[in-house]
């Protein structure tokens, strides 16, 4: 287990450290896609076959969408927040919420092609199944082919809250662990499980199955009380297939939270992570092929009676459905897909009704490219 690398803005890992996995992918489970303005496009979303075809050839970029629910509650229509980005055969998991190995095992992805996991922040909603891909994934039955590279926040080292009220840290010796320390403590709390299977000789310490990249910050004067000033795109990490960036999102007191853009020769890709309407995303998303991002409804929180503090709280840690038109024509993205729902019930509000907002929404903001409403396990051909 490393947990020694931090990645500076233009540092990326060795060649090395670039993970070489075996491209046996399976199909992917897939659905029809709503797009805003469109009727349902069976076209959009690729056969189980052909994906399995794409993937298996190691060839080509693939978008899945393994969860889609936004928030921390628990609901039985959509997993938690999480994506797949498959590149040339090798997959990357970008954040790892509720039951993100399920998922990824529904969506006929091969363990064994696990190269790297992504986490925008550590939030549970973002984090919770994070540890569970090497904990359940590197049995003796799996056993991944190469050390995975993580990459993620550090420590912030202190934590803004803005309530004016006296806090009690919990965990006062270590009360914000970054990326290293969660990987660590959680490979601690998991000491019994690994003790018993690797003393039976069936299964590997997880916590080595990974190589912890903490992603240094550019010096832009970020702080916990400046969490996303306006900035350029900064070098997360490179290798043979994509290069990946990232830039800073404003998340409320949940610093330092990333948008990352992943650029393969088949196009790119950019993912929002958590985040309020801010000038940095259009700048990280400019011209991708696709920008996939997180999406509110603040008037059903509102009816629901949520208190005030609560609503205003969400509104000024996520992106209302009206704003997506207006980032997607300043982006220039050729593609927008919605994920991480607020409601995440989908009795709540219907995929009609996103693809109604979101129509709306692209008509204000002047986008002309479609507005595709994700759904688990809906993979798009980039």
């Amino acid at each position: 287990m490393c947990f020694t690398d931090c990645c500076a803005g233009l540092h990326a890992p060795s060649r090395r450290s670039i993970l070489r996995t075996v491209a046996g992918m399976a199909g992917a489970a897939t659905t029809g896609v709503l797009a805003a303005g469109f009727p349902t496009q069976a076209a959009a979303t690729p056969a189980a076959s052909s994906l399995q075809t794409a993937t298996a050839s190691g060839k080509g970029t693939h978008l899945v969408l393994l969860g889609t629910g936004g928030g921390p509650l628990p609901v039985a229509g959509r997993a938690g927040i999480s994506s797949a980005l498959v590149v040339n055969g090798k997959t990357y998991v970008i954040d790892c919420g509720r039951g993100a190995v399920t998922q990824f095992m529904q969506a006929g992805l091969d363990m064994k092609s696990l190269s790297g996991i992504f986490l925008t922040h550590l939030h549970a909603d973002h984090t919770v199944d994070y540890f569970s891909f090497p904990l359940l994934g590197g049995t003796a039955s799996i056993k991944f082919e190469n050390t995975l590279e993580v990459y993620g926040p550090g420590s912030p080292g202190a934590l803004n809250s803005q309530s004016g009220r006296e806090v009690t840290w919990f965990s006062p010796g270590n009360p914000f662990p970054g990326t290293a320390d969660l990987t660590r403590l959680a490979a601690e709390a998991w000491a019994y499980a690994t003790n018993s299977f690797t003393a039976e000789g069936i299964g590997v310490p997880p916590a080595g199955l990974l190589h912890v990249h903490e992603i240094a910050l550019p010096d832009v004067g970020a702080t916990v009380t400046n969490t996303a000033p306006s900035m350029t795109p900064f070098a997360v990490m490179e290798n043979d297939d994509m290069k990946v960036t990232a830039t800073l999102v404003p998340h409320g007191a949940a610093f330092p939270s990333f948008a990352y853009r992943f650029e393969t020769a088949a196009g790119s890709v950019v993912f929002s992570g958590d985040t309020a309407p801010t000038a940095n995303i259009p700048v990280l998303a400019k011209d991708a092929n696709v920008l996939v991002h997180e999406v509110i409804d603040l008037s059903w929180f509102k009816d629901q009676g949520y208190p005030a503090a609560l609503v205003t709280h969400l509104q000024e840690v996520h992106t209302p459905i009206s704003e997506i038109g207006r980032i997607g024509a300043e982006s220039g993205a050729r593609k927008v897909v919605l994920t991480h729902f607020g409601p995440n019930d989908p009795k709540a509000r219907s995929e009609q009704w996103w693809a109604a907002q979101a129509r709306a929404s692209a008509k204000n903001g002047g986008y002309k490219g479609p507005v595709v409403v994700g759904k688990d396990l809906l993979s798009l051909t980039v």
